[in-house]
């Protein structure tokens, strides 16, 4: 039994497992580390690690990710944020490539792990559930935006120096006179064929082939020396396993490097994986995440690399290639270390704008236009908060942009919480009921008010909940004697709603207006209890249907032990 508890908690990413889907997946896997290892070692550049520790990233976190997490299309690996967090940082402790700063590299990476391991511990996972289809489609269009303006300038052979999205596309702008013509034509040619291709022949690999086409042809024709930039040498050989050597001074120093790529890491990652699982029609499990997050850096401490993450570019590279699991990653794990061994010689020759102009297409493909516009189309505000927060990753980065919108979204539905819509049922002439907004001057009928109001009481509305209520009484066409308040929405209060609650219900009786409650749910009926409102309401009051709190103001209230008979307090229908 507990074999098998401990099997079904590991390679969740692979099942359910078929081999005719397993081998199209290490067939995408092969693709996309042709799209992708070049990728990672142009990381480094950011992270200020030697050109070969971009390969480790792919090598074991991918498979400490594939043993230990669940998602099944999420690649954990390289990532330009969290590079870009620690390198300026340990920058000003070590000099970048020194041993030294690959040692502070590696106890950041470890003491990641530490802090993802505590959130899986402590099931922060739920953090990911803040995170709505609308904050989800903005982030990847910022992203994507982001990815492509960075890719731009390679492709036009225009270099840039700055991190940030909008000096990047200054940069670009004021450097269009010194365009490689090159570059731009060689760019062109392998953007054009790999949107051609995605249209005409999908499961066809062009951005292998032309990844292979254009190494062959660097190497034969000398594109470096032609004025084509290339990777250059790449060091091969496996890493070798072993713990980062730095003091206790030194390790407290860079817990708080290690706490900002934590931040990045749960907020991109569980983004990212929540994204794509809702576009293949899959549940994300945040917490098996988290862990297979924290083993793949504990992988990296180890293995003599940099932070890794949930990277949304790489993701969706394996999901254009067809990947559907995480055998994907398995397999371009397998063709990382083949490269290592054998094949790093080959990438040397690789141009750097064919390496963008791949990163590039995917960079389009994550601006999803179809699905802006039908939030758009059905739900204005939420469309403001999707470019908001693709704005906002835009201009001020990616775990700023994706906190704020994660703030934004809860402030929209506490606002939303705040400002509920409220309604007073009223009789049509044909005898049918219906709900009309709680104006003042309405009413169900003479004497009667049956009002609806559709949240939770907190303390943010609880003030909202009594001016509308006195608003109704007090602008009735007829004295009111009976107040049903029909508490369907109404499932929990907190101290402060009950307080002004309890004041509002001593006002009405004083005025005359007897109050009903109906629809009252258990867990409300506990807080009511909980709070004595029960007992100033009077428990003869409180009905589970709404027909006989409204049958009960018209006939007068019901025997109190009747209405607290076991039946009436759990009512079957």
């Amino acid at each position: 039994m507990i074999r098998l508890k401990i099997f079904q908690a590991l390679f969740q990413g692979l099942r359910p497992f078929s081999p005719k889907q397993a081998a199209r997946d290490a067939l995408a896997g092969v693709t996309l580390a042709s799209m992708n290892i070049p990728q990672v070692l142009g990381y480094t550049r950011i992270a200020g690690t030697p050109v070969v520790t971009g390969l480790y990233t792919v090598l074991l976190p991918l498979v400490a990710f594939a043993l230990f997490g669940s998602s099944r299309h999420l690649v954990v690996a390289a990532d330009s944020a969290t590079a870009a967090i620690f390198s300026g940082s340990l920058s000003q402790m070590a000099p970048p490539l020194s041993e030294k700063y690959m040692a502070l590299v590696g106890m950041v990476a470890m003491l990641t792990a530490g802090l993802l391991l505590l959130a899986r511990i402590f099931k922060l996972g739920f953090l990911a559930d803040f995170l709505s289809r609308t904050v989800l489609t903005g982030f990847l269009t910022g992203v994507g935006v982001q990815v492509g303006v960075a890719m731009f300038g390679d492709m036009l052979g225009i270099a840039s120096t700055s991190r940030r999205t909008l000096v990047q596309a200054e940069e670009i702008i004021k450097g269009l006179h010194g365009t490689n013509l090159q570059a731009l034509g060689l760019s062109a040619l392998v953007v054009g064929a790999i949107m051609l291709g995605r249209r005409r022949a999908p499961r066809f690999p062009v951005a292998l082939v032309a990844v292979i086409a254009t190494i062959a042809a660097s190497a034969r024709f000398h594109f470096s020396a032609h004025g084509l930039a290339v990777i250059g040498p790449v060091p091969g050989g496996l890493p070798s396993i072993g713990f980062p050597q730095v003091s206790w001074d030194e390790t407290l120093a860079t817990f708080p490097v290690a706490a900002s790529c934590f931040v990045m890491i749960i907020a991109q990652s569980s983004a990212t994986s929540r994204v794509f699982a809702v576009q293949n029609h899959e549940r994300a499990d945040a917490n098996a995440d988290i862990l297979g997050l924290a083993a793949a850096n504990a992988a990296a401490a180890l293995s003599g690399t940099f932070v890794v993450n949930g990277s949304p570019t790489q993701t969706a590279m394996a999901e254009s290639a067809g990947a559907r699991s995480q055998v994907a990653q398995l397999a371009f794990a397998g063709i990382a270390a083949l490269v290592l061994l054998y094949l790093t010689g080959p990438l040397q020759y690789l141009p750097r704008c064919v390496l963008a102009s791949i990163v590039f297409t995917i960079a389009i493909g994550m601006i999803d236009v179809r699905s802006l516009r039908a939030i758009r189309s059905e739900s204005p505000g939420e469309f403001l908060l999707a470019v908001f927060t693709a704005a906002s990753v835009v201009v001020i980065g990616v775990e700023q942009g994706i906190l704020t919108a994660i703030a934004l979204s809860l402030l929209r539905h506490v606002r939303n919480s705040y400002h509920p819509h409220s309604n007073v049922l009223t009789r049509l002439p044909d005898g049918q009921w219906s709900p009309e907004p709680a104006t003042p001057g309405s009413e169900t009928e003479p004497g009667l008010i049956v009002y609806r109001f559709a949240s939770d009481l907190f303390y943010a509305n609880d003030n909202r909940f009594g001016d509308e209520v006195r608003a109704l009484v007090e602008h009735a066409p007829a004295p009111v004697r009976w107040f049903v308040i029909d508490a369907t929405a109404i499932t929990n209060l907190d101290y402060s709603a009950a307080r002004s609650l309890r004041d509002l219900i001593t006002e009405l009786r004083s005025k005359g207006v007897r109050p009903i409650f109906a629809r009252v749910s258990e867990y409300l009926r506990s807080d009511l209890d909980r709070h004595g409102i029960t007992a100033v309401l009077g428990e003869q009051y409180i009905f589970w249907t709404l027909h006989k709190a409204i049958a009960a103001a018209h006939e007068g209230p019901p025997d109190p032990k009747a209405a607290s008979s076991p039946l009436e307090r759990f009512p079957i229908a």
